[in-house]
């Protein structure tokens, strides 16, 4: 991932945090994602597979957005934590945010010029 857009990323993810628009941690994840809450997951890459395997299973089968983010540490840090091995996104506006930096809309070339 491109430093830019994980630093913007990060930065989306801790002000959802921060509003109430996100939840972490495996548990509560799993939990959210049970009351149809999640909209987009972000899991750190280098978390443990045991925590991964409580989660990413789950995410599938409600066919939630999973995103591969940054390492655990840099995803706690922005959350305010030590370490975070997931944060679902519970609001729909920065799931769009997110999914907006991550997957940039494509600009059709309109062709060769007309003239008359």
């Amino acid at each position: 991932m491109d430093p830019a857009v994980q630093r913007k990323l990060l930065g989306l993810v801790g002000l959802g945090v921060r509003g109430r628009g996100a939840v972490v941690g495996v548990d509560r994840v799993r939990e959210a994602v049970r009351r149809n809450g999640v909209v987009l997951a972000v899991i750190a890459p280098d978390a443990s597979r045991h925590s991964l395997d409580k989660v990413v299973p789950l995410l599938q089968a409600r066919r939630i957005r999973v995103i591969e983010g940054p390492s655990s540490a840099e995803l706690g840090n922005a959350v305010g934590r030590e370490a975070t091995a997931v944060v679902g996104v519970t609001d729909p506006a920065l799931a769009a945010g997110i999914r907006a930096l991550l997957d940039p809309p494509v600009v059709q070339d309109p062709g060769p010029e007309r003239t008359r």
